[in-house]
């Protein structure tokens, strides 16, 4: 039995005040694998008051310094990166390759990424005719970070908020403590001075809203829902903090005639139900001119029908359980929805796949034939549920694509380079993608419109822990 409790001022503390604890559940099997700590609005301010009182000294540290600490940090990663997987793989459920791959990756990926985004960044530089610009820390930053890619969100701000010399207070779900708890673990091998880095974790309501309120923190990173990001910045309004938000996504991948249409309905398939559909960027509508329409759902209905349902131990491809049952059982009802709304059930359904009697496990699901209007449209469902559409021709394909609150991904797919320029141009998201060509680590990762504001990863992350001051004059 694991038990997560509170890193705070460089040693593991636990509550003010016993509470409620949160218990940590392995998706694959719904077994009780230990329990949470869940912390108070008086944690959050001694964690709030032990990175404010260590950013006076970490701020003035050099540029070179913060390098070989977060350079110290990776090593220190790499070193532990199996149990990290494992960390992984055993608090969400990820099938063992997409935690060690992919997952885990995440970590050293956006250390590097920030390592290198630093190197020539201007911290300093002359403005005008006898200006200089400072690029200073702006503070005492809190990092909120979600379950279905722990590391991923994780590492995207520990690392620039690190090496820019801001402190950080990190508050991670309660639903995926074990990689956070890790993460802690290395930050105190990496040898950052106390109050440095700081973890707890609690509830939205009451720690998140706690933090976010706290007039001694300067900027709160949060990735998440929709809805939870309106509260964050509700909450974070009255002191006029900087606020940063990755949120929600329902992702558009269009699909012309001209594709080769079995390569690229597999992809789509595959990068729809890829970490188990668990993916704000997943391409979760997928709009197919009408030309090719009726071959692309039978196309999508048989790649999905193969898809494997796997156990986390397993190795290879497969999709893993949903990482609670929360979320299994919004994903249920959503199907249900969307049946009940007219959709063509082509693949999957309802209920869990054969052979899995417990555990968060689902059928990869495609519906056919879907309104743009319809709730399986428009909502992020968050699980592996593909709503297929179809399109005349260029203009309604953007006019669909655009027609969401969402606007953090878009994919397109064509064999006509003009076409996917042209298209890319027009539509109204953060990250395009042509063809299967993916992010980088070096790439900005945001969103347009409700699915939030400021960009992540490299040398855009570098930017959001940044206040900029001009010295006019010697």
């Amino acid at each position: 039995m694991i038990r997560c409790n509170f890193y705070i001022d460089g040693a593991w503390v636990e509550p003010l005040r016993p509470g409620a604890e949160h218990p940590i559940v392995n998706p694959a099997d719904e077994s009780v694998m230990g329990a949470v700590a869940m912390g108070s609005a008086e944690d959050a301010a001694r964690a709030v008051q032990a990175a404010r009182r260590a950013f006076e000294g970490f701020s003035q540290t050099t540029m070179a310094q913060r390098r070989a600490w977060l350079a110290q940090l990776k090593t220190v990663f790499e070193q532990r990166y199996t149990e990290m997987a494992q960390a992984i793989s055993h608090e969400m459920g990820a099938p063992w390759d997409l935690a060690y791959d992919s997952q885990a990756e995440c970590g050293p990926g956006h250390i590097q990424a920030t390592l290198d985004a630093a190197a020539d960044y201007p911290f300093e530089a002359p403005i005008g005719t006898h200006g200089q610009l400072l690029a200073e820390p702006i503070g005492v930053c809190v990092l909120i970070t979600p379950w279905n890619w722990p590391i991923n969100q994780i590492m995207s701000k520990l690392a620039p908020a690190l090496l820019t010399g801001c402190t950080v207070v990190m508050k991670p779900s309660e639903f995926a403590p074990l990689s956070a708890r890790l993460v802690a673990e290395m930050v105190h091998e990496a040898g950052y001075p106390p109050g440095v880095f700081n973890l707890l974790y609690g509830d939205g309501p009451v720690v998140g809203s706690a933090l976010c309120a706290d007039p001694e923190v300067d900027l709160v990173s949060f990735t998440g829902s929709t809805a939870a990001g309106v509260s964050v910045a509700k909450a974070a309004a009255d002191t006029v903090k900087r606020v940063v938000q990755e949120l929600g996504g329902k992702s558009p991948n269009l699909v012309f005639a001209d594709a080769p249409l079995e390569e690229t309905i597999g992809r789509a398939v595959r990068k729809c139900f890829n970490n188990t559909g668990q993916s704000c960027n997943a391409p979760t509508r997928l709009l197919v001119q009408r030309a090719v329409y009726d071959e692309a759902v039978a196309i999508a209905a048989r790649v999905a029908a193969q898809v494997r349902v796997v156990h986390p131990r397993e190795r290879g491809d497969g999709v893993g359980p949903l990482a609670m049952r929360r979320q299994f059982e919004t994903v249920q009802r959503f199907i249900q929805l969307g049946i009940d709304e007219g959709a063509r059930l082509v693949a999957g359904g309802l209920g869990r796949p054969d052979g899995f009697e417990r555990g968060y496990y689902v059928k990869p699901t495609v519906f056919a034939d879907v309104r743009n209007d319809m709730a399986i449209a428009q909502q992020e469902i968050f699980g592996p549920v593909l709503c297929i559409l179809p399109f005349d021709d260029e203009a309604h394909a953007i006019r669909l694509a655009n027609d969401t609150p969402f606007g953090l991904a878009a994919y397109i797919n064509t064999a006509n380079p003009e076409t996917a320029q042209r298209v890319a141009r027009r539509l109204r998201a953060g990250t395009i993608s042509i063809n299967g060509v993916g992010n980088e680590y070096c790439s900005p990762f945001g969103g347009y419109k409700q699915s939030g504001n400021g960009r992540e990863w490299g040398r855009f992350g570098l930017q959001d822990y940044l206040e900029y001051k001009c010295i006019n004059g010697q």
